[in-house]
């Protein structure tokens, strides 16, 4: 299927930042101010953006980006005793083996989805993002799927769900809103994307949620949306 000039367009878009977080870095808002603990384990996300091969998007997003643009995305097993059930990138620790955060987020991305790397354009890495909660410093390394493969759950003990989402339903207002999570008078409160499915739903919230939110802003994507509206859901 070949991408239309909107589509071109959001891929050097997507290089573009990239290119800036390497020269001229600077914190996503969402995650300013964060330190990174002294024992912080170094990790990695792919976030891969490409061309939808079915389904596009119904959403009009207008010049921002067509839609047949996607994400690929996975949902964390439920039964896993970290993050259960979470939406999020493929990735995951960088071991000594791996030549860097780029071939971590690569060789996890085949480990959890059955991607093949070859057809991966990495297009640069973005700022280092610590996560004082589980002790990890994330690279989110920024991809364009040149040569699509198919993806599936490969541990069903691992994964539950393999997806490519359309990145104009993320950006559609009626699919967004924040997650609110609640524990005695303290409360946290982050952005949320609803990804509607056969079986139901998807709420990407969290990290991921914060991380898709603050690229979105950066590469002027982002529509206007109801930051009041609390996505219904429990963590």
């Amino acid at each position: 299927m070949a991408a239309d000039p909107t589509t071109m367009s959001a891929r050097a878009q997507l290089a573009a930042v990239a290119e800036a977080a390497a020269s001229a870095p600077e914190d996503f808002a969402a995650f300013a101010g964060l330190s990174a603990p002294a024992d912080s384990r170094a990790a990695a996300v792919l976030i891969l953006f490409g061309v939808l091969d079915s389904l596009p998007s119904a959403h009009d997003a207008g010049t921002a980006v067509s839609r047949d643009l996607d994400v690929l995305l996975l949902a964390r097993a439920a039964t896993l005793r970290s993050h259960p059930g979470q939406v999020a990138f493929p990735g995951g620790r960088v071991d000594p083996d791996d030549e860097g955060p780029v071939a971590a987020a690569l060789r996890e991305a085949e480990e959890e989805t059955g991607l093949d790397p070859s057809g991966v354009e990495v297009l640069g890495t973005l700022e280092e993002i610590p996560l004082s909660g589980s002790l990890h410093l994330v690279t989110p390394v920024l991809a364009w799927w040149r040569h699509p493969s198919p993806v599936r759950v490969v541990d069903v003990a691992e994964s539950a769900d393999v997806f490519r989402a359309p990145v104009a339903d993320l950006l559609d207002p009626a699919n967004r809103g924040v997650t609110v999570i609640r524990r005695g008078s303290r409360e946290w409160r982050g952005p949320g994307f609803v990804v509607p499915h056969a079986g139901g739903e998807h709420i990407v919230w969290g990290f991921t949620g914060m991380l898709l939110d603050g690229l979105f802003d950066r590469l002027g994507w982002t529509e206007p949306w109801d930051e009041r509206r609390e996505l219904p859901f429990e963590p």
